[in-house]
């Protein structure tokens, strides 16, 4: 590991302030240090500083609006966040989307220690990239994992890289219609979670667009209705606490026995969390069966290009969106 200059910052100002300042090297902020430690160890990223965001304490603020929505801070850990989930939904059932994506998405230790804000910007997890090859994505001219060891990798094609995103919280975001605050040295912008987190390209290698010298102070989740139901449904290759080989988050409003509202989200099976908008309008106006939900789960893999390792991807996807739809219309898969 590079040796590194340290400092710590009691708000988001200090530490856009200290951003701006010139250093002749590169300035990373850091607070659970979840993913950057794992990437400054296998030398993929040397900052010349690290600012430490953990005292800034407003960052970590976890509260209910009147109308149901939430604020959460970006500092906010990932327990502190299950936790505030699984007590919310007794009230709310769609925020049991929050709870399931995060229960199985590490140890207690790590959920522990990630913060809200960091798995969302967290880096992607190919092997080829992780164990220090010149690949495309480390800014060479090759993604090896197309034609190579690809059985973890997206079945939706969308650039250079056929990495998969990590998060299991940024699809239940998205399927909650959440979006991030923003702060820069002009000020605040709010964006919506889908448009943070972007393919990578020749000029942002990375996972999402966030500009050098901003920070996300918050994520905001609107009030939700009464109606509303959510699941997170997750396959891995293990029991639990590893990657998504597959995954769905979906968000349910019935007014009466019909679809007034629906939010599809696949998990692990493109660059971004994959919004599976045709599907969702075949729900829309409808009254859910099982057939519908077999219907839409075939739509929302519609485009799908699996690689040579990975076509299984399709068809865990599939059923896994089949019983999501259902049980989040609060019905047996």
């Amino acid at each position: 590991m590079r040796a590194f200059e340290y400092s710590s910052a009691t708000g988001a100002e200090e530490a856009i302030e200290r951003l701006s300042e010139q250093s002749g090297g590169e300035t990373r902020l850091i607070a659970g240090g979840t993913d950057l430690l794992t990437l400054m160890k296998a030398g993929l990223a040397e900052p010349t500083r690290l600012i430490d965001l953990k005292p800034a304490t407003l960052l970590r603020s976890l509260g209910l609006y009147t109308d149901g929505g939430l604020a959460i801070g970006a500092l906010t850990t990932l327990a502190a966040l299950e936790r505030a989930a699984s007590g919310l939904a007794a009230s709310f059932p769609v925020y049991a989307i929050l709870a399931d994506s995060i229960r199985d998405a590490a140890t207690p230790q790590l959920r522990a220690m990630a913060t809200v804000g960091g798995n969302l910007l967290q880096q992607y997890r190919c092997w080829y990239y992780r164990d220090g090859l010149n690949c495309w994505l480390a800014g060479g001219d090759a993604c090896y994992a197309r034609e190579g060891q690809n059985q973890y990798h997206a079945v939706f094609q969308s650039g250079p890289c056929v990495a998969a995103h990590p998060s299991d919280l940024a699809p239940a975001l998205i399927a909650l219609d959440a979006s991030v605050t923003i702060q820069s040295p002009t000020g605040e912008r709010e964006q919506l979670v889908e448009d943070l987190l972007a393919a990578p390209t020749d000029d942002r290698r990375m996972a999402h667009t966030l500009g050098q010298g901003e920070i996300i102070t918050r994520i905001h989740i609107p009030a939700p209705s009464a109606t509303a139901r959510g699941v997170y449904l997750k396959a891995m290759d293990r029991q639990a606490w590893s990657f998504a080989l597959a995954s769905v988050a979906a968000q349910v409003t019935l007014e009466g026995e019909r679809v007034s509202k629906a939010r599809l989200v696949l998990g692990g099976v493109a660059n971004t969390p994959w919004r599976a908008r045709e599907a969702e309008t075949a729900l829309l106006g409808q009254t859910i069966t099982g057939e519908l939900a077999a219907q839409a789960a075939a739509l929302a893999l519609n485009g799908a290009i699996p690689l040579a390792l990975n076509s299984y991807k399709v068809r865990l996807a599939q059923e896994l969106t089949r019983r999501a739809i259902l049980l989040a219309a609060g019905l047996e898969p």
